[in-house]
């Protein structure tokens, strides 16, 4: 199954791609749909997109469509233009040699049969023939008709049916092809709810350790794929337990059954930094201050994850903590700063799952603190300019000046703007700011903690 960052209407998608199909048989070629859209559509589901397999070589594709883009024609894929939306094309093939356990070495274009014995799993190499009769068409296991009849080269339609993930042919060589193929599996079978045949999942438990060979940049992908899904945890669990956790992350195996109470619990809508920060809780990391910076730094390096990610990671373990150390102690400042602060939510969401009577007492808190007047992160009713105005100097007191006038608004111990610039002029600064009030000692003993 291809996989596509455009996203379409899925009817539009499928009359688009029929297009195609009606366009290439009217000039004398076979085709039909492939892959992953016959997989959805027989399961019920909405495919994301649609892709046409047909024996016309790039160079005829280039000819019958105007505008064609040969995005891979090495590999005989084109990308055709019909009704605005772009379908992918791909010539029948059989695959050469992977000397990079990536993209096979050479292609040779081939048929039908040869094209669906080089694809990764049973379920993913099935054709569709969408301008079949309707008496023709194939019954889905569920119930109901698929819109076309199915084409069945390798008894992909029986471990749809059984609920079985099985590799096309030898598992150990349509691995060997492609590493990352031992992932997409796992993610295929959590989200699908299926099981991984036997002899497949041999087969990945044995080739865990070349996923040390796989770029960082696709195993970041794959993995932000798994857990970005609601799936996340039957996904990690399934790691876990083929052995491919502790090269994907980098750190040491953990067995089966370990459970995964945080991320199983965590929202189905959780993003890939929330539920990689509670995966490592429930695996034991990231559990105190020193292990939030480790964890959050390995997890860059072993996913290539970008600034955001991992300071969402750092931010959303690290704010756990804040609120564990001493919430209630915090003043009402204190709890409005929190509460506003990157990483307050996910933390919040991790805590529930892990710690709900907490978890309910601080957010009955918030939600109360954002309430008042102003909320938890209200507009500054002082600010740099007018303690500039005032006489300060910028530098280390004016900022902790800035933020002890900000606390006393957050706290409702200044009822407005007013108020605070009275506390300001009381701290008596000269003209042009010395740093230090008339007769007084430094401005860390006028302005009080915070």
């Amino acid at each position: 199954m291809a996989e596509h960052d455009q996203d379409h209407d899925s009817p539009l998608a499928r009359q688009a791609a029929m297009a195609v199909v009606t366009h290439l048989r009217g000039q004398g070629h076979e085709a039909c749909f492939a892959g992953g859209c016959v997989r959805d559509e027989l399961l019920g589901l909405q495919p994301g997109d649609y892709d046409v397999a047909t024996d016309a070589t790039p160079d005829r594709l280039e000819s019958l469509f105007r505008g064609a883009r040969l995005v891979g024609a090495k590999f005989g894929v084109v990308q055709v233009r019909k009704l605005g939306v772009w379908t992918e094309v791909a010539t029948f093939r059989s695959d050469g040699s992977y000397s990079d356990s990536r993209r096979p070495d050479e292609v040779t274009f081939s048929d039908p049969q040869s094209d669906a014995e080089r694809r990764d799993f049973t379920i993913n190499a099935l054709f569709l023939d969408p301008l079949a009769d309707p008496e023709n068409w194939t019954a889905r296991p569920s119930g109901g008709v698929i819109e076309g009849r199915v084409i069945d080269l390798v008894g992909g339609l029986a471990d749809l049916s059984a609920g079985v993930l099985r590799a096309v042919g030898d598992p150990h060589r349509r691995l060997a092809e492609d590493h990352l193929r031992a992932l997409r599996a796992v993610r295929f079978a959590a989200r699908l709810g299926f099981e991984i045949e036997p002899q497949t999942a041999h087969a990945i438990a044995q080739h865990a350790g070349q996923l040390e060979g796989i770029s960082r940049e696709r195993i970041g992908g794959e993995l932000r794929r798994m857990l970005s899904h609601g799936t996340r945890a039957r996904a990690a669990g399934i790691m876990e337990m083929l052995g491919l956790d502790a090269f994907a992350l980098h750190e040491e195996h953990h067995g089966a059954g370990t459970g995964h109470l945080r991320l199983a619990r965590l929202p189905a809508t959780a993003d890939t930094p929330l539920a990689l920060a509670a995966w490592e809780l429930d695996r034991g990391h990231g559990l105190d201050r020193a292990g939030v910076a480790a964890t959050a730094a390995r997890l860059r390096a072993a996913l290539c994850l970008s600034n955001e990610e991992h300071g969402a990671i750092l931010d959303c373990l690290n704010r756990r903590l804040d609120i564990l150390e001493g919430f209630d102690g915090l003043s009402k400042a204190g709890q409005k700063r929190l509460a506003a602060s990157a990483g307050f939510e996910p933390a919040m969401a991790v805590l529930g799952s892990e710690a709900a009577e907490l978890a309910l007492g601080v957010q009955k808190r918030i939600s109360a603190l954002a309430n008042e007047p102003g909320g938890l992160a209200p507009d500054r009713w002082v600010t740099g300019a007018d303690l500039v105005e005032a006489g300060w100097d910028p530098g280390p007191v004016f900022a902790r000046v800035l933020e002890r006038l900000y606390d006393l608004q957050l706290g409702g111990e200044a009822t407005d703007r007013a108020a605070l610039l009275e506390h300001l002029a009381r701290l008596g600064v000269e003209e042009h700011g010395s740093g230090r009030a008339e007769g007084a000692g430094p401005n860390e003993n006028l302005i009080g903690p915070g």
